[in-house]
């Protein structure tokens, strides 16, 4: 008999972003066809490094082209994916701050600007409820 805790989950490697706004809001997206809302991002490519993957992605689902240097490296997190049952995220996070439009393309169907300091009323992905926005609301306490 296989215990359960001995089978490793299958990871999806993505690098995503902490976008925040000069208001201090933060970029949350919708894929289509899903209800939990997320950081922005995706999956990194054999051959990049994970900002190069953060970068690229912003552009192909927000049309945002970002500077990579100017991208804060903020860790890994993982939790379970929210739209793939049976997988685990693995995220390097990246913190942005941004004053370009968004908008919603390639399988992006809704982008919403939300205050991380509270807990937005919709169904956000687990990483995203769990660990980025706690995370950041951390570090505001150790900054006021």
């Amino acid at each position: 008999m296989t215990c359960a805790s001995a089978v490793s989950p299958r990871i999806i490697h993505i690098a995503a972003a902490l976008l925040l706004n000069a208001d201090g809001q933060t970029l949350l997206v919708r894929k289509r066809a899903t209800r939990a809302f997320m950081q922005p991002g995706g999956k990194i490519e054999a051959d990049e490094l994970p900002v190069q993957a953060l970068a690229r992605e912003l552009e192909e689902e927000l049309g945002l082209v970002i500077d990579p240097t100017q991208a804060t490296f903020l860790g890994q997190f993982s939790a379970p994916a929210a739209n793939e049952p049976g997988f685990v995220v693995q995220a390097e996070i990246f913190q942005l701050t941004i004053d370009a439009e968004v908008s919603p393309a390639a399988e992006i169907e809704e982008v919403i600007w939300v205050d991380p300091a509270t807990d937005p009323a919709l169904e956000l992905a687990p990483l995203t409820r769990d660990l980025i926005l706690p995370f950041y609301r951390a570090s505001l306490t150790r900054i006021a």
